[in-house]
């Protein structure tokens, strides 16, 4: 995220800024398409001058949207008419300017080099809430500390002196980059390879960069969850001539 001067936003035909640019990933993997119609009919309350209570989900239809779209097309078509007519204010002056595209839709410039970008943007109004989730309250390190029972995974948490969890994501981050050693590291002596564990802490105090990770925990445990629906697992240890040993 970046905060810019309002001069750098984009902004539209009419020169309006745009507040907050967000990406369009992040609307179907959370499945809120709420948030695009808030957008939509946010910009249609905004023109006609209402503030819309809708109950928790059960909100407007598509066909309640095109036509609060179109209504609000037909009102500053009639306001506009108004002033032609008769010199007097129809309202708000940003009104005049407020027509809404049918599609939701408009032309943004970039606020930099004044270019257009190629496609249309959704563009509207909805509300931002500020979460109160602030960095002193969260940030947390540690070295060493509690360890799972079951998996000897580090613990959860800042309460219970937890570790930084490393999910998928991070994992698919690393492999992007093609950073082996790092993810090597990350998911056994520094999660749950006991035994390696140690061998690198013994290295760390005699000064020698050396990393041996064995068999993580938590294998030992899919194994057993294995074995409990009544299949083995057996393991084959290869030796560098070739041969293998059960």
């Amino acid at each position: 995220s970046r905060i810019l001067p309002e001069e750098d936003m984009t902004y539209m035909l009419d020169g309006t800024p745009v507040d907050i640019v967000l990406n369009p990933l992040g609307v179907p993997s959370r499945m809120n398409v709420g948030q695009i119609l808030e957008t939509h009919l946010g910009w249609a309350a905004k023109v006609l001058g209402f503030q819309a209570v809708t109950p928790v989900f059960d909100g407007a239809t598509e066909a309640e949207v095109l036509e609060t779209i179109d209504e609000a097309n037909r009102d500053v078509e009639s306001r506009v008419r108004h002033f032609e007519e008769t010199g007097e204010n129809p309202g708000h002056p940003d009104d005049l300017l407020a027509r809404i595209p049918f599609g939701g839709k408009v032309q943004l410039h970039d606020g930099r080099t004044g270019e257009p970008f190629h496609q249309k943007t959704t563009v509207g109004y909805m509300y931002i809430l500020k979460l109160h989730h602030l960095v002193d309250d969260k940030i947390h390190a540690r070295a060493t500390g509690p360890y799972s029972l079951i998996t000897q995974q580090p613990l959860g948490g800042k309460a219970r002196t937890g570790g930084q969890r490393f999910g998928e994501m991070e994992v698919w981050a690393l492999e992007g980059y093609g950073a082996a050693y790092v993810l090597q590291e990350l998911l056994t002596v520094k999660s749950d390879d006991v035994e390696g564990r140690t061998k690198i802490y013994d290295s760390m105090v005699k000064g020698t960069n050396t990393l041996e990770a064995g068999m993580p925990v938590v294998f030992d445990v899919l194994c057993h969850e294995i074995r409990g629906l009544g299949m083995n697992i057996t393991l084959e240890k290869q030796h560098q001539d070739g041969g293998s040993l059960l």
